[in-house]
């Protein structure tokens, strides 16, 4: 079973399209990728009688911790790691083309929030910056010059100098994305508050222990207030995968076509729920065609009639991940 292209994952369409090759990915990955090999095994299923991409088994996020999920001998170029505390094994995403990474995310961008050269791009990603192997900070740097904006660019702690760059992009009335860890913007707000309606703020969640938690719909009012905005986009996306799913407000997210979320029984990991019930979270990401498209997370949500999707918390003593981790 081969492998499809970049160009027949990234230019789905339809469902029919999403079907035929997330079961060709699956097909491939189950004879290629090792550790996803030995797991359907183990669970003794079928791979021919696989028809429907709701039948896929789906790996557990916690293997990349332990294994290599890799699903091609190419040499590895990248290696994503996630966040994370003192005692705390961080998942490692082994990505041995990381064109895939950068295609899904500019296709996103461009699906959700239309030519990045629009835009000025500012990133407030301190915790990020400050350790090596982010995929969020691979991301931003990018999107950061692919905007072509020399005002464009990272602030750590100089919340100063980010204010006045605000400003300054709303003198010029340039549209404006501002990408933020949740306690970062937070800090930001409390010293240097702002009223900005057109800002885009978008936050990736995650406290780290720097602040106490907080639920989302709090959270959200008080970034509103502070940047004196209607709403607060958020990205759901993680070191395992390389596609995100965006939210323009609300917590509601949308996957881009090449992704799509299953929600499992919480009592029956092989057992998928129907809409509107709350269960864990499985991903499809079939820009992971050189890892494992399918991982089934740690993450609590329901999924709605249309495909879009709600994160609602985590499972009881998982680890603490970077991106998205709002309790709701």
């Amino acid at each position: 079973m081969t492998k499809p292209d970049k160009q027949q994952v990234f230019s789905i369409s339809n469902k029919q399209q999403f079907t035929d090759t997330a079961l060709q990915i699956f097909r491939f990955q189950a004879q290629n990728c090792t550790v996803y090999r030995e797991f359907i095994s183990n669970l003794k299923i079928d791979i021919p009688a696989i028809k429907s991409v709701e039948n896929i088994p789906f790996l557990p996020i916690s293997f990349f911790k332990s294994h290599p999920v890799v699903s091609t001998n190419d040499e590895v170029q990248v290696t994503f790691t996630s966040s994370g505390t003192t005692g705390i094994i961080n998942s490692k995403h082994m990505v041995t083309d990381v064109s895939w990474y950068e295609e899904s995310f500019h296709h996103a961008f461009h699906i959700f929030y239309s030519d990045i050269k629009n835009y000025c791009i500012l990133a407030l990603l301190p915790s990020y910056l400050e350790r090596e192997g982010s995929s969020l900070i691979y991301m931003a740097a990018d999107l950061v010059k692919q905007s072509n904006n020399a005002d464009s660019g990272f602030f750590l702690y100089n919340h100063d100098e980010l204010f006045h760059q605000l400003k300054k992009q709303q003198q010029a009335k340039k549209p404006t994305l501002l990408i933020g860890v949740t306690f970062a913007l937070l800090d930001f707000i409390e010293q240097y508050p702002i009223d900005f309606p057109e800002l885009i703020v978008m936050e990736t969640g995650g406290m780290k222990g720097r602040r106490k938690e907080m639920i989302r719909e709090e959270l959200h009012q008080t970034l509103c207030y502070g940047f004196g905005v209607d709403a607060i986009h958020s990205e759901y996306g993680m070191t395992e995968l390389l596609s995100q799913a965006y939210s323009n407000g609300s917590g509601i997210f949308n996957c881009p076509p090449w992704m799509k979320v299953i929600i499992r029984d919480t009592n029956d990991p092989i057992s998928n729920l129907d809409n509107n019930r709350t269960g864990g979270i499985n991903v499809i990401d079939l820009a992971n065609a050189n890892s494992c498209s399918f991982i089934a997370t740690q993450d609590l949500g329901k999924v709605y009639a249309d495909g879009s999707f709600e994160v609602l918390g985590r499972f009881d003593n998982s680890d603490i991940r970077g991106c998205n981790l709002l309790i709701a």
